[in-house]
Protein backbone atom coordinates (compact mmCIF):
# COMPACT_ATOMS: atom_id res chain seq x y z
CA UNK A 1 0.00 0.00 0.00
CA UNK A 2 2.70 2.31 0.81
CA UNK A 3 4.79 1.64 -2.27
CA UNK A 4 1.70 2.23 -4.04
CA UNK A 5 0.91 5.59 -2.85
CA UNK A 6 4.47 6.85 -3.12
CA UNK A 7 4.28 5.80 -7.06
CA UNK A 8 0.85 7.35 -6.93
CA UNK A 9 2.53 10.75 -5.46
CA UNK A 10 5.62 10.56 -8.36
CA UNK A 11 3.03 10.56 -11.02
CA UNK A 12 1.04 13.40 -9.67
CA UNK A 13 4.51 15.48 -9.04
CA UNK A 14 5.24 14.57 -13.16
CA UNK A 15 1.46 15.81 -13.67
CA UNK A 16 2.31 19.32 -12.05
CA UNK A 17 5.86 19.74 -13.55
CA UNK A 18 3.85 19.17 -16.71
CA UNK A 19 1.15 21.92 -16.27
CA UNK A 20 4.25 24.65 -14.83
CA UNK A 21 4.26 24.98 -19.02
CA UNK A 22 1.18 25.74 -21.20
CA UNK A 23 1.99 24.24 -24.56
CA UNK A 24 5.65 23.73 -24.16
CA UNK A 25 6.16 27.47 -22.80
CA UNK A 26 7.36 28.70 -19.62
CA UNK A 27 5.16 31.15 -18.17
CA UNK A 28 7.59 33.64 -16.22
CA UNK A 29 6.01 36.29 -13.58
CA UNK A 30 2.52 37.30 -14.44
CA UNK A 31 1.06 40.74 -15.15
CA UNK A 32 -1.76 42.44 -13.20
CA UNK A 33 -4.41 41.51 -15.89
CA UNK A 34 -3.45 37.69 -15.75
CA UNK A 35 -3.58 38.07 -11.31
CA UNK A 36 -7.01 39.27 -12.13
CA UNK A 37 -8.35 37.00 -14.93
CA UNK A 38 -6.95 34.18 -13.17
CA UNK A 39 -9.13 34.56 -9.78
CA UNK A 40 -11.95 35.95 -11.56
CA UNK A 41 -12.07 33.00 -13.47
CA UNK A 42 -11.94 30.37 -10.27
CA UNK A 43 -15.32 30.91 -8.67
CA UNK A 44 -14.53 30.50 -5.33
CA UNK A 45 -17.02 29.93 -2.87
CA UNK A 46 -16.97 33.60 -0.69
CA UNK A 47 -19.79 34.65 2.04
CA UNK A 48 -20.25 38.55 2.36
CA UNK A 49 -23.03 39.90 4.63
CA UNK A 50 -24.59 36.46 4.53
CA UNK A 51 -24.30 36.35 0.91
CA UNK A 52 -22.15 34.17 -1.63
CA UNK A 53 -20.52 36.32 -4.00
CA UNK A 54 -21.50 35.78 -7.87
CA UNK A 55 -20.25 37.34 -11.08
CA UNK A 56 -16.86 38.82 -11.41
CA UNK A 57 -14.86 38.84 -8.02
CA UNK A 58 -12.76 41.51 -9.06
CA UNK A 59 -15.92 43.90 -9.68
CA UNK A 60 -17.45 43.33 -5.88
CA UNK A 61 -16.99 46.90 -4.17
CA UNK A 62 -15.55 44.50 -0.98
CA UNK A 63 -12.49 43.45 -3.38
CA UNK A 64 -11.94 45.60 -6.16
CA UNK A 65 -9.93 48.09 -4.42
CA UNK A 66 -7.34 45.67 -3.10
CA UNK A 67 -7.63 43.26 -6.21
CA UNK A 68 -6.50 46.70 -8.57
CA UNK A 69 -3.74 47.38 -5.91
CA UNK A 70 -2.39 43.51 -6.15
CA UNK A 71 -2.60 43.84 -10.06
CA UNK A 72 -0.50 46.95 -9.82
CA UNK A 73 2.32 44.98 -7.72
CA UNK A 74 2.35 41.96 -10.49
CA UNK A 75 2.51 44.55 -13.25
CA UNK A 76 5.75 46.39 -11.07
CA UNK A 77 7.53 43.23 -12.17
CA UNK A 78 7.58 44.38 -15.57
CA UNK A 79 8.73 47.86 -15.12
CA UNK A 80 11.51 48.17 -17.93
CA UNK A 81 13.52 50.33 -15.21
CA UNK A 82 13.23 47.88 -12.27
CA UNK A 83 12.85 44.60 -13.97
CA UNK A 84 16.20 43.37 -12.55
CA UNK A 85 15.11 43.97 -9.12
CA UNK A 86 12.12 42.64 -9.49
CA UNK A 87 12.68 39.06 -10.97
CA UNK A 88 15.52 36.56 -11.60
CA UNK A 89 16.13 33.56 -14.39
CA UNK A 90 14.41 30.43 -12.95
CA UNK A 91 16.65 27.80 -12.24
CA UNK A 92 14.19 24.97 -13.73
CA UNK A 93 13.17 27.30 -17.16
CA UNK A 94 15.33 30.49 -17.59
CA UNK A 95 12.14 32.31 -17.72
CA UNK A 96 11.99 35.49 -14.81
CA UNK A 97 10.31 35.25 -11.79
CA UNK A 98 9.67 36.87 -9.39
CA UNK A 99 12.61 37.62 -6.97
CA UNK A 100 10.61 36.70 -3.84
CA UNK A 101 11.03 33.33 -4.56
CA UNK A 102 14.37 33.24 -4.48
CA UNK A 103 16.57 30.93 -2.16
CA UNK A 104 19.41 33.24 -0.97
CA UNK A 105 22.30 31.56 -1.01
CA UNK A 106 24.58 34.83 0.24
CA UNK A 107 24.29 37.90 2.29
CA UNK A 108 23.81 40.16 -1.23
CA UNK A 109 21.18 37.73 -2.11
CA UNK A 110 19.46 38.76 1.12
CA UNK A 111 19.90 42.08 0.34
CA UNK A 112 18.24 42.11 -2.95
CA UNK A 113 15.38 39.99 -1.72
CA UNK A 114 14.99 43.03 0.89
CA UNK A 115 14.82 45.64 -1.47
CA UNK A 116 13.11 43.87 -4.30
CA UNK A 117 10.35 43.50 -0.45
CA UNK A 118 10.22 47.02 -0.03
CA UNK A 119 10.16 48.10 -3.85
CA UNK A 120 6.74 46.64 -3.66
CA UNK A 121 5.82 47.78 0.03
CA UNK A 122 6.05 51.09 -1.25
CA UNK A 123 3.49 51.25 -3.62
CA UNK A 124 1.34 50.75 -1.01
CA UNK A 125 3.32 52.09 1.80
CA UNK A 126 3.28 49.10 3.51
CA UNK A 127 -0.72 48.96 4.12
CA UNK A 128 -0.20 45.34 2.64
CA UNK A 129 0.53 42.75 5.41
CA UNK A 130 -0.48 40.28 2.50
CA UNK A 131 1.18 41.51 -0.41
CA UNK A 132 2.24 38.26 -2.23
CA UNK A 133 5.38 38.43 -1.33
CA UNK A 134 5.11 37.31 1.88
CA UNK A 135 3.45 34.01 0.58
CA UNK A 136 6.12 33.31 -1.62
CA UNK A 137 8.83 33.56 0.86
CA UNK A 138 7.46 31.34 3.18
CA UNK A 139 7.19 28.71 0.47
CA UNK A 140 10.45 29.25 -0.32
CA UNK A 141 11.85 28.78 3.48
CA UNK A 142 9.40 25.32 3.36
CA UNK A 143 10.98 24.36 0.29
CA UNK A 144 14.55 25.17 1.91
CA UNK A 145 13.81 23.36 4.30
CA UNK A 146 12.00 20.24 3.09
CA UNK A 147 15.24 17.98 4.26
CA UNK A 148 13.89 18.54 7.61
CA UNK A 149 10.97 16.02 6.78
CA UNK A 150 13.05 13.36 4.88
CA UNK A 151 12.23 10.22 6.47
CA UNK A 152 10.17 11.45 8.97
CA UNK A 153 6.47 9.49 9.06
CA UNK A 154 3.61 10.49 6.83
CA UNK A 155 6.48 13.46 5.99
CA UNK A 156 6.41 14.19 2.05
CA UNK A 157 9.42 16.77 1.39
CA UNK A 158 9.32 16.26 -1.97
CA UNK A 159 5.75 17.41 -2.78
CA UNK A 160 7.09 20.81 -0.96
CA UNK A 161 9.29 21.47 -3.64
CA UNK A 162 7.41 20.26 -6.26
CA UNK A 163 4.59 22.42 -4.93
CA UNK A 164 7.45 25.45 -4.62
CA UNK A 165 8.67 25.17 -8.46
CA UNK A 166 5.03 25.26 -9.17
CA UNK A 167 4.36 28.29 -7.57
CA UNK A 168 7.63 29.78 -8.73
CA UNK A 169 7.18 28.74 -12.36
CA UNK A 170 2.93 30.16 -12.70
CA UNK A 171 3.74 33.27 -10.17
CA UNK A 172 0.74 32.13 -7.80
CA UNK A 173 -0.87 34.07 -4.98
CA UNK A 174 -1.34 32.75 -2.18
CA UNK A 175 -2.48 32.92 1.67
CA UNK A 176 -2.59 31.07 4.56
CA UNK A 177 -4.27 30.18 7.65
CA UNK A 178 -3.26 28.15 10.43
CA UNK A 179 -4.59 29.49 13.99
CA UNK A 180 -7.74 27.81 15.54
CA UNK A 181 -10.98 29.16 16.44
CA UNK A 182 -10.68 30.88 19.62
CA UNK A 183 -13.22 28.59 21.37
CA UNK A 184 -10.71 28.59 24.56
CA UNK A 185 -7.98 29.28 25.06
CA UNK A 186 -6.91 27.64 28.08
CA UNK A 187 -3.18 26.27 27.77
CA UNK A 188 -4.96 22.34 27.66
CA UNK A 189 -7.78 21.75 25.64
CA UNK A 190 -9.04 19.21 24.47
CA UNK A 191 -12.14 19.36 21.80
CA UNK A 192 -14.82 17.27 22.47
CA UNK A 193 -17.61 18.25 20.22
CA UNK A 194 -19.84 15.88 17.65
CA UNK A 195 -18.69 17.75 14.88
CA UNK A 196 -14.92 19.00 14.38
CA UNK A 197 -14.75 22.76 15.12
CA UNK A 198 -11.06 23.15 14.42
CA UNK A 199 -9.97 21.46 11.02
CA UNK A 200 -8.62 18.11 11.51
CA UNK A 201 -8.41 15.04 9.34
CA UNK A 202 -11.31 12.80 10.00
CA UNK A 203 -10.59 10.32 6.85
CA UNK A 204 -7.74 8.85 4.86
CA UNK A 205 -8.18 7.16 1.16
CA UNK A 206 -6.54 6.45 -1.60
CA UNK A 207 -6.65 9.79 -3.11
CA UNK A 208 -5.73 12.10 0.01
CA UNK A 209 -6.53 13.02 3.46
CA UNK A 210 -9.58 14.78 4.03
CA UNK A 211 -10.38 17.60 6.26
CA UNK A 212 -13.67 18.97 8.13
CA UNK A 213 -14.13 22.33 10.65
CA UNK A 214 -12.58 25.68 10.30
CA UNK A 215 -9.61 27.84 10.75
CA UNK A 216 -9.13 31.67 11.49
CA UNK A 217 -7.81 34.19 10.03
CA UNK A 218 -7.04 33.77 6.70
CA UNK A 219 -5.79 37.24 5.11
CA UNK A 220 -6.94 37.74 1.01
CA UNK A 221 -9.06 34.56 1.61
CA UNK A 222 -10.51 33.59 -1.66
CA UNK A 223 -8.85 36.11 -3.51
CA UNK A 224 -5.68 34.18 -4.49
CA UNK A 225 -5.01 31.35 -6.60
CA UNK A 226 -4.05 28.53 -3.34
CA UNK A 227 -4.65 28.50 0.27
CA UNK A 228 -1.74 27.49 2.77
CA UNK A 229 -2.39 25.43 5.70
CA UNK A 230 0.17 24.63 8.10
CA UNK A 231 0.50 23.56 11.89
CA UNK A 232 2.35 26.44 13.78
CA UNK A 233 2.85 24.19 17.09
CA UNK A 234 0.91 23.35 20.04
CA UNK A 235 -0.61 20.17 18.73
CA UNK A 236 -2.14 18.00 20.86
CA UNK A 237 -3.76 15.43 19.10
CA UNK A 238 -2.22 14.67 15.54
CA UNK A 239 -5.59 14.95 13.49
CA UNK A 240 -5.26 18.19 13.88
CA UNK A 241 -1.31 18.73 12.87
CA UNK A 242 -1.09 18.97 9.02
CA UNK A 243 0.29 21.29 6.08
CA UNK A 244 -1.24 21.14 2.86
CA UNK A 245 -1.47 24.09 -0.05
CA UNK A 246 -5.02 23.37 -2.38
CA UNK A 247 -6.53 25.60 -4.89
CA UNK A 248 -9.53 28.07 -3.21
CA UNK A 249 -12.46 26.81 -5.74
CA UNK A 250 -11.67 23.72 -3.74
CA UNK A 251 -15.12 21.50 -3.75
CA UNK A 252 -16.13 21.75 -0.10
CA UNK A 253 -14.16 24.79 1.01
CA UNK A 254 -15.37 28.25 1.73
CA UNK A 255 -14.71 31.70 2.66
CA UNK A 256 -16.91 33.50 4.89
CA UNK A 257 -15.91 37.47 5.57
CA UNK A 258 -16.30 39.71 8.43
CA UNK A 259 -17.66 43.22 7.94
CA UNK A 260 -16.12 44.82 5.30
CA UNK A 261 -14.33 48.23 5.87
CA UNK A 262 -14.28 49.82 2.60
CA UNK A 263 -16.31 52.61 3.61
CA UNK A 264 -16.51 53.74 -0.28
CA UNK A 265 -14.68 53.87 -3.53
CA UNK A 266 -13.94 58.04 -2.97
CA UNK A 267 -9.84 57.81 -2.53
CA UNK A 268 -10.30 61.19 -1.18
CA UNK A 269 -12.36 60.25 1.37
CA UNK A 270 -11.09 57.25 2.09
CA UNK A 271 -7.55 57.31 0.52
CA UNK A 272 -6.27 53.55 2.58
CA UNK A 273 -9.50 51.57 2.23
CA UNK A 274 -10.71 52.42 -0.84
CA UNK A 275 -7.02 51.03 -2.16
CA UNK A 276 -5.57 48.53 0.32
CA UNK A 277 -8.23 46.84 2.43
CA UNK A 278 -7.69 42.87 2.85
CA UNK A 279 -10.59 41.01 4.09
CA UNK A 280 -10.23 38.56 6.74
CA UNK A 281 -12.21 35.17 6.10
CA UNK A 282 -12.92 32.36 8.50
CA UNK A 283 -12.00 29.42 6.26
CA UNK A 284 -14.31 26.50 6.75
CA UNK A 285 -13.67 23.09 5.08
CA UNK A 286 -16.19 20.82 4.72
CA UNK A 287 -15.10 17.30 3.55
CA UNK A 288 -12.11 18.46 1.61
CA UNK A 289 -10.01 16.30 -0.14
CA UNK A 290 -6.52 17.35 0.28
CA UNK A 291 -4.68 15.35 -2.85
CA UNK A 292 -1.57 13.61 -1.71
CA UNK A 293 0.59 15.49 -3.88
CA UNK A 294 -0.51 18.03 -1.91
CA UNK A 295 -0.17 16.86 1.17
CA UNK A 296 3.33 18.06 2.96
CA UNK A 297 2.89 16.60 6.11
CA UNK A 298 -0.17 14.66 8.60
CA UNK A 299 0.01 12.96 11.70
CA UNK A 300 2.66 13.12 12.76
CA UNK A 301 2.89 15.50 16.11
CA UNK A 302 6.52 15.79 16.50
CA UNK A 303 7.09 17.40 12.92
CA UNK A 304 3.62 19.32 13.69
CA UNK A 305 4.88 21.17 16.61
CA UNK A 306 8.64 21.47 15.64
CA UNK A 307 8.76 22.17 11.95
CA UNK A 308 8.12 26.00 11.87
CA UNK A 309 10.88 26.32 14.91
CA UNK A 310 13.45 24.08 13.27
CA UNK A 311 12.70 25.11 10.04
CA UNK A 312 13.71 28.54 8.23
CA UNK A 313 10.25 29.76 7.81
CA UNK A 314 10.74 32.10 11.13
CA UNK A 315 13.79 34.15 10.05
CA UNK A 316 12.64 34.62 6.51
CA UNK A 317 9.11 35.51 7.70
CA UNK A 318 10.31 38.16 9.85
CA UNK A 319 12.74 39.38 7.32
CA UNK A 320 9.99 39.87 4.98
CA UNK A 321 7.98 41.54 7.71
CA UNK A 322 10.47 44.17 9.11
CA UNK A 323 11.21 44.92 5.18
CA UNK A 324 7.74 45.99 5.28
CA UNK A 325 7.84 47.65 8.30
CA UNK A 326 10.12 49.95 7.32
CA UNK A 327 8.25 51.03 4.79
CA UNK A 328 5.16 51.48 6.56
CA UNK A 329 6.88 53.82 9.58
CA UNK A 330 8.67 55.73 6.89
CA UNK A 331 5.39 56.88 5.26
CA UNK A 332 3.68 57.63 8.89
CA UNK A 333 6.74 59.55 9.87
CA UNK A 334 5.65 61.33 6.75
CA UNK A 335 1.98 62.15 7.62
CA UNK A 336 3.39 63.20 11.16
CA UNK A 337 5.46 65.72 9.36
CA UNK A 338 3.08 66.64 6.54
CA UNK A 339 1.06 67.70 9.70
CA UNK A 340 3.58 69.43 11.52
CA UNK A 341 4.15 71.30 8.65
CA UNK A 342 0.62 72.02 7.29
CA UNK A 343 -0.51 73.68 10.71
CA UNK A 344 2.82 75.14 11.61
CA UNK A 345 3.80 73.36 14.61
CA UNK A 346 7.50 72.44 14.34
CA UNK A 347 8.29 75.44 17.03
CA UNK A 348 7.14 73.47 20.04
CA UNK A 349 9.84 70.86 21.23
CA UNK A 350 6.97 68.35 22.45
CA UNK A 351 6.30 68.59 18.62
CA UNK A 352 10.08 67.90 18.08
CA UNK A 353 10.47 65.29 20.54
CA UNK A 354 7.31 63.16 18.91
CA UNK A 355 8.97 63.29 15.56
CA UNK A 356 12.12 62.29 17.10
CA UNK A 357 10.61 59.46 18.67
CA UNK A 358 9.37 58.19 15.38
CA UNK A 359 12.86 58.99 13.96
CA UNK A 360 14.68 56.80 16.83
CA UNK A 361 11.97 54.02 15.96
CA UNK A 362 12.69 53.95 12.23
CA UNK A 363 16.57 53.81 12.16
CA UNK A 364 16.48 51.38 15.11
CA UNK A 365 14.17 49.20 13.18
CA UNK A 366 16.84 49.57 9.64
CA UNK A 367 19.84 48.83 11.84
CA UNK A 368 18.25 45.82 13.48
CA UNK A 369 17.45 44.15 9.69
CA UNK A 370 21.14 45.51 8.23
CA UNK A 371 22.57 43.97 11.58
CA UNK A 372 20.63 40.41 10.63
CA UNK A 373 21.86 40.68 7.34
CA UNK A 374 25.43 41.09 8.75
CA UNK A 375 24.67 38.03 10.85
CA UNK A 376 23.21 35.69 8.02
CA UNK A 377 24.67 32.08 8.16
CA UNK A 378 24.36 29.54 5.38
CA UNK A 379 22.38 26.39 7.45
CA UNK A 380 22.47 22.80 7.24
CA UNK A 381 20.90 22.79 3.66
CA UNK A 382 23.22 25.61 2.21
CA UNK A 383 20.66 28.46 2.26
CA UNK A 384 21.56 31.81 3.97
CA UNK A 385 19.46 32.43 6.77
CA UNK A 386 19.35 36.20 8.03
CA UNK A 387 20.36 36.39 11.56
CA UNK A 388 17.46 35.90 13.64
CA UNK A 389 17.88 37.54 16.89
CA UNK A 390 17.75 41.31 15.29
CA UNK A 391 14.40 40.25 13.86
CA UNK A 392 13.09 38.78 16.77
CA UNK A 393 14.24 42.32 18.40
CA UNK A 394 12.39 43.74 15.72
CA UNK A 395 9.01 41.57 16.11
CA UNK A 396 9.36 42.57 20.23
CA UNK A 397 9.66 46.10 19.42
CA UNK A 398 7.26 46.85 16.59
CA UNK A 399 3.65 45.66 18.47
CA UNK A 400 4.94 48.48 20.91
CA UNK A 401 6.12 51.07 18.54
CA UNK A 402 3.06 51.15 15.88
CA UNK A 403 0.40 52.20 18.43
CA UNK A 404 2.47 54.76 19.68
CA UNK A 405 2.70 55.97 15.68
CA UNK A 406 -0.68 56.17 16.05
CA UNK A 407 -1.20 58.00 19.37
CA UNK A 408 1.42 60.52 17.81
CA UNK A 409 -0.27 61.17 14.53
CA UNK A 410 -3.57 61.42 16.81
CA UNK A 411 -1.91 64.33 19.23
CA UNK A 412 -0.29 66.34 16.70
CA UNK A 413 -3.40 66.30 14.39
CA UNK A 414 -6.04 66.99 17.48
CA UNK A 415 -9.64 68.52 16.26
CA UNK A 416 -8.02 68.69 12.65
CA UNK A 417 -8.24 64.81 12.43
CA UNK A 418 -12.55 65.58 13.13
CA UNK A 419 -13.01 68.38 11.03
CA UNK A 420 -12.66 66.80 7.46
CA UNK A 421 -15.35 67.23 4.86
CA UNK A 422 -16.09 64.82 2.36
CA UNK A 423 -14.99 64.86 -1.49
CA UNK A 424 -18.75 66.05 -1.64
CA UNK A 425 -18.80 69.08 0.40
CA UNK A 426 -15.96 70.79 -1.88
CA UNK A 427 -18.02 70.23 -4.85
CA UNK A 428 -21.09 71.79 -3.11
CA UNK A 429 -21.87 75.80 -2.65
CA UNK A 430 -20.11 75.96 0.48
CA UNK A 431 -16.78 75.43 -1.22
CA UNK A 432 -16.49 79.28 -0.37
CA UNK A 433 -16.23 78.77 3.20
CA UNK A 434 -14.52 75.58 3.23
CA UNK A 435 -11.59 77.32 1.59
CA UNK A 436 -11.26 80.05 3.70
CA UNK A 437 -12.06 78.18 7.41
CA UNK A 438 -10.21 75.13 6.74
CA UNK A 439 -6.78 76.65 5.26
CA UNK A 440 -3.84 75.60 6.41
CA UNK A 441 -0.36 77.86 7.01
CA UNK A 442 1.07 75.89 3.91
CA UNK A 443 -1.87 74.49 1.83
CA UNK A 444 -5.02 75.22 1.02
CA UNK A 445 -8.02 74.05 2.50
CA UNK A 446 -9.18 70.93 0.09
CA UNK A 447 -5.04 69.91 0.12
CA UNK A 448 -5.29 70.53 3.64
CA UNK A 449 -8.24 68.29 4.33
CA UNK A 450 -6.66 65.36 2.02
CA UNK A 451 -3.90 64.82 4.35
CA UNK A 452 -5.98 65.21 7.51
CA UNK A 453 -8.49 62.41 5.82
CA UNK A 454 -6.06 60.35 5.55
CA UNK A 455 -4.04 60.52 8.89
CA UNK A 456 -7.77 59.62 9.98
CA UNK A 457 -7.82 56.94 7.50
CA UNK A 458 -5.05 55.62 9.15
CA UNK A 459 -5.59 56.19 12.95
CA UNK A 460 -9.41 56.58 13.23
CA UNK A 461 -10.99 54.84 10.29
CA UNK A 462 -12.63 51.23 11.24
CA UNK A 463 -9.30 50.31 8.61
CA UNK A 464 -6.71 52.08 10.45
CA UNK A 465 -7.65 50.41 14.02
CA UNK A 466 -7.51 47.37 12.00
CA UNK A 467 -3.94 48.19 10.80
CA UNK A 468 -3.44 48.86 14.82
CA UNK A 469 -4.60 45.33 15.85
CA UNK A 470 -2.96 43.61 13.31
CA UNK A 471 0.49 45.29 13.68
CA UNK A 472 0.12 44.41 17.48
CA UNK A 473 -0.50 40.69 16.64
CA UNK A 474 1.26 39.85 13.31
CA UNK A 475 3.58 37.50 15.30
CA UNK A 476 1.54 36.66 17.79
CA UNK A 477 0.80 36.98 20.72
CA UNK A 478 3.43 40.15 21.80
CA UNK A 479 4.37 38.69 25.23
CA UNK A 480 5.10 35.41 23.71
CA UNK A 481 6.88 37.04 21.34
CA UNK A 482 9.15 38.45 24.44
CA UNK A 483 9.37 35.04 25.78
CA UNK A 484 10.57 33.33 22.11
CA UNK A 485 13.18 36.46 22.39
CA UNK A 486 14.53 35.72 26.07
CA UNK A 487 15.22 32.15 25.30
CA UNK A 488 16.57 32.56 21.87
CA UNK A 489 19.38 35.16 23.13
CA UNK A 490 22.27 33.19 24.49
CA UNK A 491 22.95 35.33 27.57
CA UNK A 492 25.83 33.11 28.82
CA UNK A 493 28.78 35.18 28.00
CA UNK A 494 27.05 38.18 29.67
CA UNK A 495 26.82 36.33 33.17
CA UNK A 496 30.35 35.21 32.74
CA UNK A 497 31.68 38.95 32.60
CA UNK A 498 29.74 39.53 35.81
CA UNK A 499 31.48 36.53 37.43
CA UNK A 500 34.77 37.30 35.94
CA UNK A 501 34.06 41.19 37.29
CA UNK A 502 33.05 40.23 40.75
CA UNK A 503 36.68 37.41 40.96
CA UNK A 504 38.66 40.26 40.04
CA UNK A 505 37.24 42.05 43.08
Amino acid sequence: MLGRKKELIRCRMSSIKKRITVRGVPMPAITGNEYVERIDRMKTRIWVDGTLVSGRISEHPVFKGVMKSQAALYDLQHNKSIKTAMTYESPLTGNKVGLSYLQPKTKEDLIKRRAMIQEWALSNNGMMGRSPDYMNTMLMAFASSAGFLKGKENCFPDNIISFYEYAREKDISMTHTFIDPQVNRARFYFETADEPIAAKVVKKNKEGIVIKGARLLATQGGITDEIVVFSAGGIQDKANGFAFSIPTDSKGLAFICRSSFVEGDSSFNYPLSSRFEEMDTLVVFDNVLVPWERVFYYDNLQVSNSFMASSSVLPFALHQAVSRQIIKTEFLLGVAQSIIEAINIMEYQHVQEKASEMIASLETMKALIMKSEAEAEADEWGFMRPGQLPLQAAVHFYPRLYPRFIEIIQLLGASGLIMIPTESAFQSSIRKELDRYLQAKSANAQDRVALFRLAWDITMSSFGTRETLYERFFFGDPVKLSSQLYFACDKKPYIRRVKDFLQKG
